[in-house]
């Protein structure tokens, strides 16, 4: 499969695909979403995908009837952002941590032929998110063996770099530093609000208030008015940029 070329004026690139993998819908949505929103912008594809919908998390709703409004929130908020949207059918806080969501996993990253993918660090309060990170460390070697026969080619995604989350708090150091524009802030910062729990309508936590600042905090030291921060998988990489891929520099 040859590789998409958007033309932007006179000057051609190769578009980048950014994957967000989250364990609930909302996860990589308020982590991540604002870098996406901004390679959309760009001429870039960006799709998130949720492992679960995270459909326990509200005290007040069944959880068949809160699963199908945080369905309906993903969709509208990746709609707005101008993202594709994923979903896999495993139970939230049940998320299964083995060969066949893996594979799964694997096999969609063969589909959609990421060239990025960004995903929760390794530790987290929340194993559902800790376990996410394994899988998809795994689904990303799966993906790209080209010795593994499945239905769809290998593809490999040369970029993996982990989410800022208060969540996933322990032993986390950003050294990936992705520059916000103020168009991709206001969209993303409008979109999130579509998710009752983000608007602290679940247990109060004020989401929106939160990754809003934190994209100050995570902008002032590296040199931006605004940033959302990310881990790489070895190493301090010290990356100071405004998109993911390996056209970043253009």
């Amino acid at each position: 499969m040859s590789e998409p070329t958007i033309e932007h004026g006179t000057h051609g690139f190769r578009a980048t695909h950014v994957l967000a993998i989250g364990a609930h819908a909302g996860d990589l949505d308020l982590t991540a979403g604002a870098v996406l929103a901004q390679h959309v912008l760009r001429g870039d594809t960006a799709t998130l995908l949720h492992l679960t919908l995270g459909e326990r998390g509200h005290p007040r709703m069944s959880v068949a009837d809160y699963a199908a409004q945080k369905r309906e929130e993903a969709e509208t908020f990746a709609g707005r952002i101008g993202a594709g949207v994923r979903f896999l059918d495993y139970e939230d806080g049940l998320l299964p941590e083995d060969e066949e969501v893996k594979m799964r996993v694997g096999d969609l990253i063969r589909e959609l032929r990421p060239d990025v993918i960004l995903t929760h660090w390794s530790a987290s309060i929340h194993k559902d998110h800790a376990r996410t990170h394994r899988i998809v460390e795994d689904a990303r070697f799966y993906g790209g063996l080209k010795t593994l026969e499945r239905d769809l080619p290998a593809s490999w995604a040369s970029e993996l770099y982990y989410a800022d989350n208060w969540e996933d708090a322990e032993g986390f150091t950003p050294d990936v530093f992705v520059e916000i524009g103020e168009e991709a802030y206001e969209i993303w910062s409008q979109a999130i609000t579509g998710y009752a729990y983000a608007r602290g309508e679940t247990y109060g936590f004020p989401y929106v208030d939160y990754y809003r600042a934190l994209t100050i905090v995570r902008g002032a030291p590296a040199g931006f008015d605004r940033a959302q921060a990310f881990a790489a998988p070895k190493g301090s990489r010290d990356l100071r940029t405004k998109y993911f891929g390996k056209a970043s520099s253009r």
